[in-house]
């Protein structure tokens, strides 16, 4: 006897179709589980057999082959009990399945039939709909989540007998059960006689007492939830505020450097106030990295609709940074994906840690491989960090601030744990300096005014990268950073005056085009001019000799 029904897997943050085959024969009986699982999955044999049995049902004493396919991809977790159980019901003929829809079976069993929920649900969901599948059962605390994808059918189990209300048996005729009678299907512990073919299968008609959603509607509408934390908190520092509006505008990386107590840390988290919503398409695949690390609130009836913050402890490992595992799970970059990763005293990072962060700043994606397989994880993310210009951090200090203490080689050896080739992928290093005559700022600049200049750079670029792949000033490249980012005469003299003194690498040079190209949008200018040069090239501060830094 046989049996077929389809589930799923992630694969990275995606969704991989699996088809669950069950095949009962004569022989010695014992379960058998092919198709390259991992231990988690060898062991759904155990609950599913508990489950089967607490269920009223009979676990068959055959020799039972259960194939995941494709057999070539590594399987992992518990979200295939629910698709072996019921194909090993279905192949031993104790229950018959709709035969008019579609469905795709996801769900982790418990030894009582209970239903528990599994990560990376929406990534599931998503690809049954675009697989044509016309519905989808899973565990009912994944149900929220799931309606989330619309055009496909939810059906929410809390427990295999919610399977179906009404079982359907033949009526009685001579003491014997006959057929076209129903009778109303109890909870297993009331339950005193188990349900075999020779009583007649668990006719399933239809799954429509277990429908969440139809999907006519989705979390897609919903919008960003306002920040409470403004700029307008923020004395003084017009500068720095800048500067943060120039990165948010063009998607470029920042860093602060300043003595302890400027405000570094309280500029950068309210950075988010001032960046635009998330996209449809944005939210959507953000919410599937956050699902598919096992970090979706099912509380939240909505997507995830504001930039993921993210401000990891300095003693993260690389692979908790960009992800890794036997089985590669997200990092802290990709659930900073259309976010800002954000990197606290940025010099007590271990150097490892840093390092790997080289590829995903350039290539907006992280690729980890493993011997059977490549998984790679989105990271368009918008890095900001902050850090003391010296180990006692006041260097160049004036007063009320202490002296600095720090000999020359302690500075470099202090700068030296953050490579050349890292500070050429930040685009922005900022001084912040102790404000002065912060008292008389009667009016500070609110997130409102900067977010208001953002959003009109970002139309600008939106309407000149339309018909290109990338969205932002940062992401220009090639042939594409010269015939986007027309520089005059006098301001191309002026770059190549700073290239020669300050040696600036290829990739600096370039960088400071693209931040210039983002300084001529917020003010409106087709042309880069000698001023967005100039002042491009102040956003440079760690370009200079460690002795030259204030």
């Amino acid at each position: 006897m046989y049996g077929k029904l389809f589930s799923a897997c992630l694969y990275g943050i995606d969704g991989v179709l699996i088809e669950v085959e069950v095949d009962l024969s004569n022989g010695i009986p014992q379960t058998i589980v092919v198709g390259l699982p991992d231990s988690a999955v060898r062991e759904a044999v155990e609950r599913v057999r508990a489950s089967i049995k607490n269920c009223g049902f009979t676990f068959p004493l055959q020799r039972v082959t259960i194939n995941l396919a494709p057999a070539d991809l590594r399987k992992e977790g518990a979200a295939f009990d629910l698709a072996i159980a019921l194909g090993i019901l279905a192949a031993s003929k104790q229950i018959v399945l709709p035969q008019y829809e579609r469905i795709l079976i996801i769900g982790e069993l418990s030894l009582d039939g209970l239903l528990r929920p599994v990560p990376g649900v929406i990534s599931m969901v998503d690809l049954a709909k675009r697989q044509g599948f016309s519905s989808v059962l899973l565990p009912a605390d994944n149900a929220r989540e799931a309606m989330l994808i619309s055009g496909i059918a939810v059906y929410g189990l809390k427990h295999l007998n919610d399977l179906s209300a009404v079982e359907e048996t033949p009526p009685i005729e001579d003491g014997k059960p006959a057929r076209g009678q129903t009778r109303q299907r109890k909870h297993a512990k009331s339950r005193k006689t188990s349900a075999s073919p020779k009583d007649g299968p668990l006719i399933i008609t239809s799954l429509d007492h277990l429908q969440s959603s139809r999907g006519e509607s989705s979390g897609l509408s919903s919008p960003a939830l306002p920040s409470t934390e403004d700029y307008s908190d923020v004395l003084g520092q017009k500068h720095v505020k800048r500067a943060l509006t120039i990165a948010a505008a063009g998607w470029h990386n920042i860093m602060l450097i300043g003595p302890p107590g400027t405000g570094k840390t309280m500029l950068i988290r309210r950075l988010p106030s001032i960046l635009p919503a998330l996209t449809e398409e944005e939210a959507l695949e953000v919410t599937k990295i956050y699902s598919s690390a096992g970090k979706f609130k099912e509380t939240d009836p909505e997507l995830i609709r504001s930039r993921p913050f993210r401000s990891p402890h300095h003693t993260i490992s690389p692979a908790g940074l960009v992800g890794g595992g036997s089985i590669p799970k997200a990092g802290e970059v990709s659930l900073a994906h259309h976010g800002l990763l954000f990197l606290d005293e940025l010099p007590e990072f271990a150097r490892g840690a840093l390092e790997v962060l080289r590829q995903p700043l350039e290539e907006r994606v992280v690729t980890i491989s493993r011997t059977r397989a490549a998984f790679t994880f989105p990271a368009n993310f918008l890095l900001a960090a902050a850090l003391n210009p010296c180990p006692c951090g006041y260097l160049g200090a004036k007063p009320p601030l202490p002296r600095c203490t720090c000999s020359p080689f302690r500075v470099a050896q202090y700068r030296e744990r953050i490579s050349g080739p890292l500070l050429d992928r930040i685009d922005m290093h900022v001084e912040v300096p102790l404000p002065i005559g912060w008292q008389a700022d009667q009016q500070p600049l609110s997130s409102k005014e900067m977010r208001d200049a953002v959003l009109h750079a970002r139309h600008i670029q939106q309407q000149r990268y339309a018909k290109l792949e990338i969205c932002y000033n940062s992401e220009l490249k090639g042939r594409t950073l010269r015939k986007y980012a027309g520089i005059s005469r006098e301001a191309e003299q002026l770059l190549e005056t700073t290239f020669q003194s300050l040696g600036l690498s290829m990739r600096a040079y370039d960088r400071i085009i693209k931040l210039s190209r983002t300084i001529a949008d917020l003010e409106g200018s087709g042309w880069i001019t000698a001023g967005h040069i100039a002042e491009a090239i102040q956003y440079r501060q760690l370009d200079r000799r460690v002795t030259d830094l204030p």
